[in-house]
């Protein structure tokens, strides 16, 4: 037979998957020896095969009953015995913390008879008994028989009313005798029976409830959200009773061994004198601070100190610690490491390390890129709780502050002048590139956290919150409407990029001291924080093997990554270069009817694009510049069909010459796509176009050339995007070398995207033609799934992640099992094809903190990041690195 019950003793902290953390470590100090009430676990298991049939596993009410003796006997009480009872807690108690997630039964075994032996024990406290008489049925209520908690909550309101006070300490036996009688009349009305009597069924019923709470909605959304997985369980701890609410000499409390909040040392946690556990984290009466409880019960407060170091000291970390008094007798009821603040994980690691504690690879493991990526955005002040007017999708960090401005010219003019502005757009396109370079922030009512928005507010460090459908925005207007309130061009507003709040008005912000010693303008080098970030981002830099590159189109983003610590460019958009003034130029070019129309054109564009290149490989000199050319579809080069039908239809109504537009129309019609994603694009474009690549690539080498008789070093790569097939890599290889060589003095390394899956399925193919590949997974996630990422995210993906079909957006993390596969096999055959074959990744998966642990495991070389995640992927690269190391030691 299984065995799904262990006592305390049996146990230990290692055995957290099957006793969960609480369990686990009630486990650890019972064998410590510290005081700890008596009691016993039902195992993850019991609770898995509970949720799986319906019914309890075959076995589990034998031993219950069996422990449950053993309890029994070592209290010498008998649960429900009406002259003596015992009482028990039965707690949630999951693999990893839920904090308030789960359910919790206080005071099982109590009815009508032995309330008044509870009194006795108690040496004739007929309050304390009648209080945790009510306490049972309240909790019971609420959480086995989904009695509403408000009418429990409104009956002792009316209570207190009635004795005309607001605390609850001020109701008598004789007050609370009556509440629980009113608590009794709730529970028959909303479940059709009496308050059950029998202690067994209590118990019994009470660990169901605890194993359904797993799938509670609250749960679920936590876990969700902190990629917990789903089909763990919760263990139930059924724990013997110990009073705090016996009386001034009693009382419950929560400490930290150090402050959570900002990582000092010291004393830290919360003391309620004659109260039982969730009274602290209810709220319902004022605590006072630990250090209180020197003056009401030195001796108890010496014990919790000792306690509290010796746990410190024997998880190596900051825990966190639940404890009782009763009269005058410590109880320690629950430690678990405790959860922190960003800051605060830095500054403890660091900490723990000078203590001699833990080493650097253990700090290092105990902080993460989600952590340090918190760190580097700049704050709002909400101290003073504005109200905000609507809610988005938080897609890039950060608090921005700015006059509203509805288009991409006027918000580069306005910044020109001085003007701190907020673009706000219904969705943003390549055209607007310039208002999102000017602007703090962007705001848009459509999209999510991979639209065009979401993805270059990330590359360039700007605030932006997208998909605020609740915004009827009007940008020929200026202004939006939210719920019946205008607000136009020139308004302030301010936009909170981590939790998507828009707010009218400007809210104070803090700036990030993180970013400021990246950007080499920290005043001073002496802050706590900053010093434990340089030391285990130090460590990390010297224990990953991954190197960390960049995303950058400008010599300005080039020179901040590097700031920020990027080893070199693994994706240069060229198309972001052929915007703004030059895109005269590239209608001209797409839309040539002659060869000589086309060549005037490309003749143009060769010495914008070289100066561009100088630019950036200046930027980078002795590091690698992978330079992709032109990619993006058709369509973003050219105007919109519908608005240049309206030019052209209104023009004739007029009874004008439409002109150009009407010669326009006509071109684009002609080149009109119905999927642009999939259509005339990357390579296609430039065996389409004759002589695009053929520029792009004479610019690149000729910048090179000239940065080397500038003294420089250059490292151009050139990499083909949206390869399918080989023989598409070979004929622009073939142009490319031929021009390189006529350029002379530079050896330029030539590769492709994978971001097409065919690409995957024959990288062993083109691996042939190939000196390196790097991994588009923005397109080889969207082609995979079949995903259109600028749509489906506030089409449907809210749906399915609520119905647990994701766990996270597959455009956030890389998709292991179907992506990532695709990724394992373009990896194994690219270099069994070619064994020096160097592979990299520079979509947005180059950046997520469990995506770049995912490229450590199959072999890539490096990541490539936005500037502003270049840190939290060189940290992460050491983690894994860490991570690595330490399995392989425990397999041998």
């Amino acid at each position: 037979m299984d065995k799904y019950v262990y006592d305390f003793a049996e146990g230990n902290k290692d055995l957290a998957d099957l006793l969960g953390g609480k369990g686990a470590n009630l486990a650890e100090m019972t064998n410590l020896g510290l005081p700890v009430p008596p009691g016993f676990t039902i195992t993850t298991e019991a609770c898995r095969a509970y949720l799986a049939t319906g019914r309890e596993p075959d076995g589990l009410a034998e031993q219950i009953a069996e422990y449950l003796s053993a309890l029994e006997n070592t209290r010498g009480k008998r649960l429900g015995d009406p002259a003596d009872p015992l009482l028990v807690s039965v707690r949630s108690g999951a693999r990893f913390s839920m904090p308030g997630m789960m359910e919790t039964v206080l005071n099982v075994g109590l009815n009508d008879d032995s309330v008044a032996g509870l009194a006795a024990q108690a040496g004739g406290n007929d309050r304390f008994a009648w209080d945790s008489y009510r306490r049972l049925i309240q909790m019971y209520g609420k959480t086995v028989c989904d009695v509403p908690g408000e009418e429990f909550e409104q009956a002792l309101d009316d209570a207190k009313h009635a004795r005309g006070t607001t605390n609850d300490l001020d109701l008598d036996a004789g007050d609370l005798r009556m509440l629980v009688g009113e608590y009794k009349k709730i529970f028959l009305k909303h479940t059709g029976r009496d308050f059950p009597q029998d202690a067994r069924e209590q118990l019994d019923l009470a660990i169901r409830a605890v194993f359904e709470s797993w799938n509670a909605d609250r749960a679920v959304l936590y876990r969700r959200q902190e990629r917990i997985p789903a089909d763990l369980g919760t263990a139930v701890n059924v724990v013997a009773m110990v009073f705090g609410n016996l009386g001034s000499d009693s009382g419950t409390g929560v400490a930290f061994t150090r402050d959570p909040a900002s990582g000092a040392q010291g004393i830290y946690g919360d003391y309620l004198t004659n109260a039982q556990g969730e009274d602290v984290v209810a709220g319902i009466r004022n605590t006072v601070p630990l250090q209180e409880l020197e003056r009401l019960d030195k001796r108890s407060y010496d014990e919790l100190l000792g306690i509290m170091a010796t746990l410190e000291g024997h998880y190596r970390d900051l825990c966190d610690i639940e404890f009782t008094i009763e009269r005058g007798k410590l109880w320690m009821l629950q430690t678990r490491v405790g959860k922190r603040t960003a800051a605060a994980a830095f500054i403890i690691a660091g900490q723990l390390v000078d203590e001699g504690i833990i080493d650097l690879d253990e700090a290092l493991s105990r902080v993460t890129g989600a952590q340090l990526g918190q760190l580097m955005f700049p704050r709002f002040d909400l101290s003073d709780e504005p109200a905000s007017l609507a809610r988005g999708i938080g897609a890039s960090p950060g608090a921005a502050v700015g006059k509203a401005v509805f288009d991409s010219e006027r918000a580069a003019e306005l910044a020109k002048e001085g003007e701190a502005v907020i673009l706000v757009r219904r969705e943003t396109n390549p055209d607007d590139l310039p208002g999102m370079i000017a602007a703090q922030g962007i705001l848009t009512s459509r999209g999510g956290k991979t639209s065009h928005a979401a993805v270059v507010a990330r590359g360039m460090g700007k605030t932006c919150v997208c998909g605020a459908d609740a915004l009827e925005v009007d940008t020929h207007g200026g202004k939006f409407i939210v719920d019946n309130q205008t607000v136009r061009e020139g308004d302030v507003i301010s936009i909170d990029g981590t939790t998507g709040r828009i707010y009218l008005g400007e809210v104070p912000v803090r700036p990030s001291a993180v970013v400021q010693y990246f950007e080499g303008t920290l005043e001073s080098t002496e802050d706590a924080l900053v010093s434990a970030v340089h030391r285990i981002l130090t460590h990390a830099d010297a224990k990953r093997r991954l190197l960390v590159r960049t995303n950058a189109d400008t010599g300005e983003d080039s020179a901040r990554a590097r700031r920020f610590g990027a080893e070199g460019i693994g994706l240069c958009r060229t198309e972001h270069m052929f915007l703004g003034d030059r895109r005269e130029l590239v209608e001209r070019l797409i839309l040539a009817r002659t060869d000589a129309e086309r060549q005037d054109a490309l003749d143009a564009l060769l010495p914008l694009q070289k100066a561009d290149f100088v630019e950036i490989f200046e930027a980078m000199d002795d590091l690698p510049v992978t330079v992709r050319l032109i990619d993006p579809p058709l369509h973003e080069f050219l105007p919109s069909l519908e608005e240049l039908a309206v030019h052209v239809a209104v023009a004739h109504e007029r009874g004008e010459d439409a002109g150009k537009d009407e010669a326009l129309l006509v071109a684009v019609r002609r080149m009109h796509e119905q999927n642009p994603m999939l259509g005339l694009r990357g390579v296609r474009l430039g065996l389409v176009i004759p002589g695009l690549f053929a520029m792009q690539v004479r610019a690149i080498a000729e910048a090179a050339v000239e940065c080397l008789h500038r003294g420089g070093t250059p490292r151009p790569e050139i990499m083909v995007p949206l390869v399918g097939a080989v023989q598409e890599l070979e004929t622009v290889r073939v142009e490319a070398e031929r021009i390189v060589a006529e350029v002379g003095e530079v050896d330029i390394p030539i590769g492709t995207m994978i971001e097409v899956p065919r690409a995957a399925l024959t990288a062993g193919q083109i691996a042939e033609a190939a000196e390196f590949f790097s991994f588009g997974t923005n397109d080889l996630t969207q082609m995979a799934w079949g995903f259109s990422r600028d749509d489906v995210e506030g089409a449907f993906f809210w749906r399915y992640l609520e119905l647990g079909i994701f766990g996270i957006s597959p455009f956030e993390a890389i998709d292991r099992d179907g992506v990532g596969r695709l990724v394992r096999i373009a990896v194994d055959e690219g270099r069994a094809a070619r064994p020096e074959l160097k592979l990299g990744v520079c979509g947005e998966h180059g950046g997520d903190p469990e995506s770049v642990h995912f490229f450590h495991e199959v072999g890539l070389d490096y990541v490539s990041c936005s500037p502003f995640r270049v840190p939290i992927a060189r940290l992460e690269a050491g983690r894994a690195a860490v991570f690595t190391t330490t399995a392989a030691s425990d397999t041998r």
